[in-house]
This record gives C-alpha cells, structure tokens and sequence, in this order.
C-alpha cells in the first residue's frame, strides 16, 4: 500500500518541478479517475433516460424527432465509452510509471498538453507528425 499523496486543492503541476514527481502523478490519476466518474455517472443517467423513455408518441414527427435525439444520445455514449477506455489505459500508465510520457519517442509530454488533454499518449511534435503522415495516406 502506497502513502496518501497530499495535494493541496489548487495544486497544478509546474514546469519547475521534477516532472511526473509524486504530487504530479497524483494531480494526474485523480483528474483522470474524476473524469472518469462523470462520464460513467452521465451514461447511468442515460441508460435510466432511456429506458423510461420509451413510450409510444402518436404523432409521427414526434416520434421521428424523439427517435433522432435517442440515436444522437446513443452515439454521444458510445464516444463516451470509447473515451472510458482511453482514460482506463492512461489510468494504466499512471500505474506502470509510463504516464507523462510519449509512445513514440519516450520523451516527456509537455505539461500543458496533459492538462488539457490527460489521455495524450504522444508528445505534441510525435501526433502532428502522426497526423500529416495520416493526412498524405488519406489522399493517395
């Protein structure tokens, strides 16, 4: 069992400090694992949503519009599902001490950029390359 990390509330990691340090692994895990949180509590509240929402509409462009929104809601979840799974694996990395740092070339992941986007798994430099090389096999 590892020590409680104390963190105080306006804690945000600073390029001064030792990167992925204790405090920094810590403001990591615990925004991934609160993201996390939301998004399974928000597809409880849809599940629920949807199964008392299935009543019979007479109108049919009342049905129509309900079963767009339904479908809308439906793909939104799956996002959702898929995302779960991405914070899972980045809560995996935090674990095995690989989190923080890019899979392409090892190198550190810039702070800013795991703030915003904490399921980063490349550095900005390795997904822009990433993305043109994407981009050229698209066209061919």
């Amino acid at each position: 069992m590892k020590a409680e990390v104390f963190l105080p509330d306006d804690y945000r990691p600073a390029e001064d400090e030792a990167f992925m340090n204790e405090r920094q692994i810590e403001y990591f895990r615990r925004k991934l694992t609160d993201w996390r949180s939301e998004l399974l509590d928000g597809s409880k509240q849809t599940i629920e949503g949807l199964q008392d929402g299935t009543r019979n509409i007479p109108d049919v462009s009342d049905r129509a519009s309900e079963e767009t929104d339904r479908s809308l809601e439906l793909r939104t979840r799956d996002r959702q599902r898929k995302l779960v799974s991405k914070i899972d694996a980045a809560l995996r990395r935090v674990d095995e001490g690989e989190f923080g740092y890019c899979v392409v070339t090892g190198d550190p992941i810039s702070l800013k950029r795991l703030d915003a986007r904490p399921i980063a798994t490349m550095s900005l430099e390795a997904q822009e390359r990433h993305e043109r090389r994407e981009k050229v096999h698209r066209e061919d």
